[in-house]
């Protein structure tokens, strides 16, 4: 393997891993600041950086059409606004351990609404890798304990992981509609831009001149680093990682999120990795490989052998 693979490996796995530090910094974030507030604040900064990079990268230069924007606004709404209240909700109120995991489902759950929304081919793999994965998360939800979950239901925190995963699911299948015609950098630039919009009022409703003269270095420190490692830098060596070695191999360094954010929440926050979340991330993370592989096992008589997906 030649150095320049080398280093574009270690990049994607930085920079995902980056994504999985975004857990932690939500916990600092949220002890001084509501979750809409964080999200606005993050993401207003983040807007400050992405559209000079914009300017700089996009070659092509196309100029919006009103319906463009329209798509704009839908992401920032869903990927943006919904999925990072539901976000720094989960930050404030669950562990971070049980709220990576549950997310880290996110791939399989894309696979879905891709073919139930762009007509794109659901395969034996994606269907078995859902409920793979979902076994996963039923076992982060309950503990290990099933009939807990029937006895009780789901809590209120899970809903709101749910409804995290739901909304960027959907932020994910339209941006493959959005991708079509713009780059990358021009659609989460936008989409950022739209989601900060509809985060302001939510941002001044919740927060006083007070809140930000007492909110900590630590607060502070937690949200430039969301905004400018978490959403700009790493969004930058990802795709320069999809250019290099394509979208399908580099996302499998998603993976490396949950499990960043797994151990940070260990090490740094003391929280307890149970045999139920090992459990859990090692269905989660089977499902997410097996629902987003576009290979399959086939048997000649001989040998196992790959074979590609009619």
């Amino acid at each position: 393997m030649d150095k320049k693979l080398w280093l574009t490996y270690l990049m994607l796995a930085l920079a995902t891993a980056t994504w999985g530090s975004a857990f932690i910094a939500g916990k600092y974030a949220v002890q001084s600041f509501e979750p809409a507030t964080v999200a606005f604040l993050r993401f207003f900064g983040a807007a400050l950086l992405l559209f000079p990079v914009m300017w700089i990268l996009d070659k092509n230069k196309i100029k919006p059409t009103l319906k463009d924007y329209g798509l704009f606004a839908v992401l920032g709404l869903t990927g943006i606004a919904i999925y990072n209240i539901c976000f720094f909700l989960a930050s404030k109120h669950a562990p971070v351990i049980k709220s990576s995991l549950f997310i880290a489902s996110n791939p399989v759950l894309i696979v879905l609404l891709s073919g139930l929304f762009l007509k794109e081919k659901i395969t034996k793999n994606n269907v078995v890798g859902m409920i793979t994965a979902l076994i996963g998360v039923a076992f982060i939800i309950t503990e290990g304990d099933f009939v807990a979950l029937i006895q009780l239901g789901f809590e209120p925190i899970d809903l709101v992981l749910l409804g995290a995963v739901i909304s960027w699911a959907l932020y994910s299948v339209i941006g493959k509609v959005v991708l079509k015609k713009y780059s990358s950098i021009v659609s989460t630039t936008y989409a950022v831009a739209f989601g900060t919009l509809f985060l302001f009022p939510f941002a001044i409703a919740e927060t006083s001149w007070q809140d930000v003269q007492l909110a900590t270095v630590d607060a502070w420190i937690a949200i430039a680093h969301m905004s400018v490692f978490v959403t700009v830098v790493s969004f930058i060596m990802y795709y320069n990682g999809i250019k290099e070695i394509g979208a399908a191999r580099a996302s499998i360094f998603i993976n490396v999120m949950p499990l960043s954010a797994v151990m940070m929440a260990t090490l740094i926050l003391g929280e307890a990795f149970t045999w139920a979340h090992g459990v859990g991330a090692a269905f989660v993370l089977t499902g997410v490989y097996i629902g987003t592989n576009t290979r399959k096992w086939r048997w000649t008589g001989k040998k196992a052998v790959k074979g590609v997906v009619s």
